[in-house]
């Protein structure tokens, strides 16, 4: 997948395009509205990540431009602007998805798999085991209709596990995926969320098994 990302703040555009690398994502960066906004270049794009605070032009105006244009390729939008009518007049515009700064890069990573996702057609948005469902497109873990409360790092470990339920899943799968937002994680790093997460599931029905000096293996907990 090859995506464009929009964005004039050198330091966060390094850190979020080194983050979607990792994921294996093709990433060109543009710092200015006028550049995004060039006829044609958006047609060689699988998506896009555009901030709306842009240098030339305002990045409302590129989606808009884009849209008039014809481009149907799915874009998430960047901000700092935080009021429900800055978000709801870029979703009006033809934004896919919004995301308000600052923001966790793994919760940026997970928005974007779930863009891509629905542009591949695939209707699935949720992953469910035993009574626990994970929305991916709103980013909310469900127990019999209350919201499980997980800080991002915990929610994205939860998806890669419910992704995987009954197999088995290597630690080294798990440092790649959770060093999409911190270089330095490590698989002691793992072994401390794997054991918050087995706190918050132990009344669930959901259990974390260790499958030694392999990974883990997310399945029901046997009753009791």
């Amino acid at each position: 997948m090859r995506i464009l990302l929009v964005e004039d703040d050198p330091a966060l555009s390094l850190g979020v395009a080194r983050a979607l690398e990792r994921e294996g994502w093709g990433v060109d960066v543009l710092n200015d509205g006028e550049q995004a906004a060039a006829h044609g270049l958006i047609d060689q794009f699988d998506l896009a990540i555009l901030d709306l605070g842009l240098p030339k032009r305002d990045g409302m105006e590129v989606l808009r431009g884009w849209r008039g244009r014809g481009a149907k390729l799915p874009v998430l939008l960047l901000t700092a602007r935080d009021e429900l009518g800055d978000r709801v007049q870029g979703l009006n515009a033809g934004a896919d998805d919004y995301l308000v700064k600052p923001f966790d890069l793994p919760e940026l990573v997970a928005r974007l798999r779930a863009l891509k996702r629905r542009a591949e057609g695939r209707i699935t948005e949720t992953l469910s085991l035993g009574e626990l469902t994970l929305d991916l497109a709103h980013r909310e873990l469900m127990h019999r209709g209350e919201r499980v409360r997980l800080s991002p790092r915990e929610l994205a470990l939860t998806e890669l596990l419910m992704q995987r339920a009954g197999r088995l899943v290597p630690k080294e799968s798990i440092v790649a995926t959770l060093s999409s937002w911190e270089s330095d994680f490590s698989e002691n790093s793992v072994e401390v969320y794997v054991h918050r997460l087995r706190k918050r599931f132990a009344d669930l029905g959901v259990a974390i098994k260790t499958v030694r000096g392999f990974g883990y293996v997310m399945e029901l907990a046997e009753a009791s």
